[in-house]
């Protein structure tokens, strides 16, 4: 259906990646992974055609239909949630009305209905029929439930009332109620929560589509991906099967690479100390010949290393006690309408819990009630008092604006020299002149780096995670899941990252119809009793 052969894509006198190949035959699912910046959004406006690579050439079965999704789409003042969902189909919403006047007209004719009338709903009826019209409203039905909408709302409600994470779950809807042959999806599941990536991987899945996906939700490309295209060190290598099969395949081969070119190394270090030592003796004419063999050697190069990985380490300043977080009949309320109401828990220190629920359940606003932020309505809510907390928000709302990145960390700690400052800032992403960058011009995952940079001096010994995912590539993911996984104190994750969920957490919250259910272990556990 799709090939690439040595696509290289450059800016100006920067590369991007060079010498990109792979194929993709029709039902095939591709996960796209790689660092941030890596060039994994550029690699799909090739696809589509809105970038012309440098090099190298795009291949695609004449005729085929590609969606895009637009998460950020400005909608048509008049359209419903149920209209921009079923975006692709608006010439035949308009012949379905048609058919609709039509009818009416006909039937108040009575014996005098003109013949051409007659012929062009006929016309216009077996267009309608032949174009899948009686199909689409089941589709669009079935593709909104399972993002979360209600379809008899939908047609009610305007898009334009619709808050950033709906737009993109419209923005999703539509791609996949397009019927595309090919669907391209980047982030499909930021807006998600967990039962709708699960919809979303059972809809992918049984629906055969074909399918590039470019995703952080190491979960979601195991149970969906069937190929991984991985994006490193300015070009691309493609493996056959999941997310785990390619962390297995990646390991095996970055170590086989490493071992080559140690080995390579060791002998290229042997042979030009045998030529310096002999080069003016009675071995000269050896040395020579030897110096032109070494000069024709292929250099192996040194395998990519994770050193430009984020370094992500959390340390508490002070043990705490050991009630961290005590809660009594706790009632919390938004308006006229009940988030919570009379749940009672203790969150003791080494306890990492996991708080998760559909989206809309009131996940954030119960995290502000528990650390104080905001009063609960009913019952008690109370942090240790020697429990210091760092807050990772999900708006990333604590990181200043009006300063640049080096002040923000020189601020949070006075005492440290430039080069400390700068030691700190590189260990997130942050070198050279970026540091005197300011965040409003950072892209969500810079930001996201430097929110993890302010959080790593707090010294809190209760840490608070509120969707720390969202703009993290796969690699920051995995040095995140390390970093709290040695933290020596209490966390409590705000997450829909299944697999982060279930590698770290040892108590689960689930959210849902007013009340929490309290699971004594990790997310693998409260899945299984829910089954």
């Amino acid at each position: 259906m799709l090939g690439l052969a040595g696509i290289a894509v450059r800016f100006a006198d920067t590369t991007i990646f060079k010498d990109v190949s792979f194929q993709v035959a029709r039902g095939d699912r591709w996960g796209i992974v790689g660092r941030n910046g890596i060039g994994k959004t550029s690699l799909f406006e090739v696809i589509i055609g809105g970038l012309t690579p440098w090099e190298g050439v795009v291949t695609k079965v004449p005729g085929t239909k590609i969606a895009v999704m637009d998460q950020h789409r400005v909608f048509d003042p008049s359209d419903t949630v149920w209209d921009a969902a079923a975006g692709a189909y608006r010439a035949l919403r308009r012949l379905e009305l048609k058919l609709a006047d039509d009818a009416i007209a006909i039937g108040e004719a009575g014996d005098n209905v003109p013949a051409e009338l007659l012929e062009q709903y006929g016309h216009d009826l077996e267009r309608f029929e032949h174009e899948g019209g009686y199909e689409v409203t089941a589709r669009v039905d079935a593709i909104l439930d399972g993002l979360g909408f209600d379809p008899a709302e939908a047609r009610i409600q305007l898009a334009s009332t619709l808050s950033g994470g709906e737009r993109g779950r419209i923005g999703l809807a539509a791609q996949l109620a397009a019927n595309a042959d090919l669907l391209l999806l980047d982030e499909p599941t930021n807006h998600l929560d967990i039962h709708g990536i699960e919809w979303l991987e059972g809809y992918l899945k049984s629906s055969g589509v074909t399918a590039l996906i470019i995703s952080h939700e190491r979960a979601f490309l195991d149970n969906v991906a069937d190929h991984i295209l991985h994006l490193e060190n300015q070009t691309g290598k493609a493996y056959t099967g999941n997310y785990t099969s390619f962390g297995e395949q990646r390991a095996l081969a970055r170590l086989s690479a490493e071992r080559a070119f140690e080995k390579q190394a060791k002998t290229i270090a042997k042979e030009e100390e045998y030529i310096r030592r002999n080069k003016a003796g009675q071995l000269a004419l050896q040395a020579k010949g030897r110096e032109r063999r070494l000069s024709r050697l292929p250099r192996l190069s040194a395998p990519p290393s994770d050193a430009s990985v984020m370094t992500v380490r959390f340390e508490s300043k002070s043990r705490g006690g050991d009630q961290v977080i005590s809660v009594e009949d706790l009632g919390v309320d938004i308006g006229d309408r009940t988030l919570l109401d009379g749940f009672s828990s203790t969150v003791r220190r080494g306890d990492v819990v996991g708080l998760v629920g559909s989206n809309g359940t009131g996940k954030s606003t119960l995290v502000s009630v528990l650390l104080g932020y905001r009063p609960p309505d009913r019952g008690t809510a109370k942090v240790g008092d020697s429990i210091v907390v760092g807050h990772y928000r999900q708006d990333l709302g604590d990181v200043p604006r009006d300063k640049i990145l080096f002040d923000i960390i020189h601020d949070l700690r006075p005492t440290w020299s430039r080069g400390q400052v700068q030691d700190h800032l590189g260990r997130v992403g942050f070198s050279g002149d970026s540091v005197k960058r300011r965040p409003e011009s950072l892209s969500g995952g810079e930001l996201a780096r430097v929110a993890m940079g302010c959080l790593m001096l707090n010294n809190a010994n209760l840490l608070v995670f509120d969707e720390p995912t969202n703009h993290l590539d796969v690699e920051t993911i995995e040095a995140l899941e390390d970093a709290i996984d040695e933290f020596d104190a209490t966390v409590l994750l705000v997450s829909h990252d299944r697999t982060l969920l279930r590698q770290l957490t040892t108590r689960t919250w689930v959210l849902e119809d007013e009340r929490i259910e309290d699971f004594p272990g990790g997310l693998a556990e409260g899945e299984a009793a829910a089954d």
